[in-house]
This record gives C-alpha cells, structure tokens and sequence, in this order.
C-alpha cells in the first residue's frame, strides 16, 4: 500500500476521524493511528492489520489482548516502542471497563464483581486468582492477585489471603479467578478449595461472600450455586 499521505484525504485515518469522529475508523485504522509510522515498504495501517490478523485470518481486535510482547517483537517493524504502545492499549482498555466500578460501590452483588473483573480477565491465558477485601458495607478496600495457576494449586496461599485481609481491616473478601476456556462453569477443585477457604475464613472472623468464576463475557457465582 501507498504511504497513508499518499491516500485520498477522505480515506486517511486522522482526517476520517477528525471530520467525522473515532466511530467511523475501522479497527485497522484506530490502531495504524495509535502506531503513527510504519516501515519501509508498509505503511502504518499495513502494519495495523498485520498485528490485528496475526494469529489467524480475519480482524479481531480481542487477538491483541492475547498477543505478548515476544509475539509481537516478531512482526516486522514492531520494536520495542511499537510493543509497549500496543500493550499499553490493551491495559488502558481493561482499565477504562471497570472504571464505573470503584470508588464508593457496595460490591453487594455477582454481577457488580463480575463486571469490576471481566474486562481483565476473561482475556487471559494462565488462572488467576484475585481477592476482594471489603469492609462491613461492602465498600473495595482494596483488590490482589493472589496467584496464578489452579486454584487448587493456589490453596499454598490461604495464609497470605487472611494475614493481608488482617492487615488492611477487611471484614468480607470475595474470591475471583478466570477460566481461560471460556466457560465459567465451578470444577470440583474449585468446589473443593472454596468450602475450605471458606472453614479458614469462618476460623478468624472474615467471611467469605462469594467466588466468582470470569469466563468469556460470562460469569457464575459458587453463592448463587449454593456451594456456600
């Protein structure tokens, strides 16, 4: 392709958008934006959709939630500038999705946790394990990556889960973890390892409200399933 400069003034990205807003850019063009050069041979929108179409064909931006910084360091003209921004976008975008979930919200709710979480986890690839730490109105005091792995793996870390509940005065924690098949359904060990992080909790006073499970724009609660 022609150098963007070289295209018709309706076609170009930053014209298109300054005229006519962002909604009107199609993926490829949001992110050759975003990149602002290509390289020698491809423009930046060349560069866009090779980045987009990656990992397969057709464009979807979710790839670039998946995509590494290794992946991506292997397409021609993507150093390490072009990876960071590329990273950075995906970040600010989990960001901006819980965004109208902090501050003073009660976390009273399956689907109010599950919405503070899916952004940032229905996207990955590994098991994480988060924890919620709430006071007695159900207000976020703060929120933790516990591990990753199986959450039955992850019972190595029931004693920092409570020692950091004591710590910042959290009365409630809520744990939540991803499935990254997409499919939040509870497997036994997630049965299992919620009954007992749920004894631990009842030991010292911190009640467990729930564990949710992150799948693909899906989510299932083990309170809702009556495992506790």
């Amino acid at each position: 392709m022609n150098k963007i400069k070289d295209m018709p003034r309706s076609e170009r990205p930053y014209e298109k958008c300054f005229e006519n807003g962002p909604e009107t850019l199609s993926d490829c063009e949001l992110l050759s934006v975003i990149l602002r050069t290509g390289v020698k041979g491809s423009s930046a929108y060349d560069l866009a959709k090779e980045i987009i179409t990656q990992q397969g064909d057709g464009t979807n931006l979710l790839k670039i939630m998946h995509t590494t910084k290794e992946e991506l360091l292997h397409i021609k003209g993507v150093g390490m500038v072009k990876a960071v921004q590329i990273l950075c976008i995906g970040e600010l975008a989990k960001r901006i999705a819980s965004m109208p979930f902090v501050d003073n919200v009660k976390y009273d709710s399956p689907k109010k946790i599950a919405g503070y979480y899916m952004e940032r986890l229905r996207h990955l690839e590994q098991e994480t394990l988060h924890v919620m730490f709430l006071d007695t109105k159900c207000k976020l005091i703060k929120s933790k990556e516990i591990t990753k792995g199986t959450i039955d793996r992850s019972m190595i870390s029931q004693r920092e889960i409570f020692v950091e509940a004591l710590k910042c005065n959290a009365v409630n924690i809520v744990l939540v973890h991803n499935h990254p098949s997409g499919e939040p359904t509870p497997s036994r060990d997630d049965i299992r390892s919620t009954k007992k992080i749920k004894e631990a909790g009842d030991m010292v006073g911190i009640r467990l409200l729930d564990h949710i499970i992150i799948g693909d724009n899906k989510f299932s609660s083990l309170r809702e399933l009556k495992v506790i």
